[in-house]
């Protein structure tokens, strides 16, 4: 399986940057990447929603794709403290993050749920990035192939081949995310970016299930970014705290950009 020919690489923020935080590192990213074509990446920041609306000319400028944490499966209603679709197209948002472990472990989200967010950002035109990952008892067990087959095809039931183009989908393992995560070896990822792929394909065939981008997700590091991205099978990385630092997320994505030989920086 060869890797697409474009790099994805990107961060959530979470709970972390206030508004004026998030002012300023996206600012210096911008700064930090100016250089470099964004005809050979996608880069994207996913920040907390209350940011949005002042980051998105910022975003704009400096071509970073903005996204949403999270959204609503409905449009309006009587849902206090949900963020709508209609809500997030209006700060210029491009992609909504779908499914985070954090929203399924810690706030009981289910697949079904993540399937209803998942037809509603497609059929309002956002790119949707559905997040899935085995939990560590399950690595255990061995049974990590048959949760992110099941997380895959619950997740994206009822979507058509040709709304695949609009779906990303970040592999970020449970137990290697947040403060005491521990990364997966590039071999591991890469035998589940696999699985991944090959399910992806038997979803919406060949054409369609080959071009969605797949990403690593869980510690990823200044030390182990470039070792993933040597992987063929992995499309992009999905970065946590390593990306906050501007000076820092910069210095991995022109690493991996040049291991990666997407263009020359």
């Amino acid at each position: 399986m060869s890797r697409l020919p474009k790099l994805y690489i990107g961060t959530n923020t979470k709970m972390y940057k206030t508004i004026a935080d998030t002012v300023a590192f996206l600012t210096e990213l911008g700064r930090n990447t100016r250089d470099l074509s964004r005809d050979c990446m996608e880069l994207f920041v996913i920040p907390s929603f209350t940011a949005l609306d002042r980051v998105a000319p910022i975003a704009r400028q400096h071509e970073i794709t903005l996204g949403a944490q999270n959204m609503c499966w409905e449009d309006r209603g009587q849902f206090t403290g949900e963020i709508s679709p209609l809500m997030l197209r209006e700060v210029g948002v491009g992609i909504v993050e779908i499914g985070h472990s954090e929203r399924r472990h810690c706030f009981g989200e289910t697949d079904d749920m993540q399937n209803k967010k998942i037809l509603c950002a497609l059929r309002h035109g956002f790119t949707a990035l559905l997040c899935i990952g085995e939990t560590g008892p399950q690595k255990e067990r061995g049974t990590a192939d048959e949760v992110l087959r099941m997380q895959l095809k619950n997740g994206l039931a009822g979507v058509a081949p040709s709304q695949a183009k609009n779906v990303w989908i970040a592999y970020e393992p449970v137990w290697a995310i947040g403060v005491s995560g521990v990364p997966a070896t590039k071999e591991y990822a890469a035998q589940r970016h696999q699985v991944i792929r090959k399910a992806l394909i038997e979803l919406w065939g060949e054409e369609a299930g080959g071009g969605v981008p797949v990403l690593y997700g869980g510690s990823v590091n200044g030390q182990n970014a470039t070792e993933l991205i040597q992987m063929p099978c992995i499309d992009g990385l999905f970065i946590g705290r390593s990306a906050w630092d501007p000076d820092n997320f910069a210095q991995i994505i022109r690493a991996v950009l040049r291991e990666g030989a997407y263009c020359h920086s």
